[in-house]
């Protein structure tokens, strides 16, 4: 019965998505906010309720490097396998847009955070979607991200929100973010 509950409750998390809504999901780490990447208006609602500016950017996620591909195109070989042996796991990298990323999702830069997750629901929802969806941590700014489904709730209590099932992974830091071709670390988890 848990089990089967589990997956209507994945399943609507991903209904929600391709309805354009935001949901609220488990990650490496933290609870995230999510959307349908290609749903500027979703974004921006992401933006709304964390109280992030637009210049920063979002990171997107995904259960396969191939659903990442269009982004990743222009890379090297070396580069592809430098992402490729760091994956699936809490690796988030900075990569030089090649011009198939919306601006909302980068916001004022000329790069892209991605990353493709160990997490099963993330790599769950990614797959029931059919690509990456946008990932950033389910708090408003200021405020330190949910480690958990009632603290998500705690925070956005009066928005409408789809949350998927599951809890945080083992990690006790956000994702650690490295740009691709200088090999420094932004953030180290």
């Amino acid at each position: 019965m848990q089990h089967y509950q589990h997956n209507i409750k994945l399943h609507n998390a991903c209904r929600a998505l391709k309805r354009g809504e935001v949901i609220a999901y488990p990650t490496e780490a933290v609870w995230g906010l999510g959307c349908d990447p290609y749903d500027e208006i979703a974004l921006w609602e992401i933006l709304r309720l964390k109280q992030r500016p637009y210049d920063k950017g979002v990171i997107l996620v995904a259960a396969t490097m191939e659903q990442l591909h269009p982004f990743l195109l222009g890379l090297s070989e070396e580069q592809l396998a430098t992402l490729a042996n760091s994956w699936p796991g809490p690796n988030t990298w900075i990569i030089p847009h090649n011009g198939h990323c919306p601006q909302w999702i980068r916001g004022s830069h000329n790069s892209l955070a991605v990353r493709v997750s160990a997490h099963p629901v993330v790599q769950a929802l990614c797959e029931q979607f059919g690509g990456p969806i946008v990932s950033t941590s389910a708090n408003p700014a200021g405020l330190p991200p949910a480690r958990d489904q009632l603290q998500a709730r705690r925070y956005f209590r009066h928005q409408p929100l789809s949350y998927a099932p599951g809890n945080v992974g083992k990690e006790r830091q956000p994702t650690q973010i490295c740009h691709l071709l200088t090999g420094q670390v932004l953030r180290s988890a």
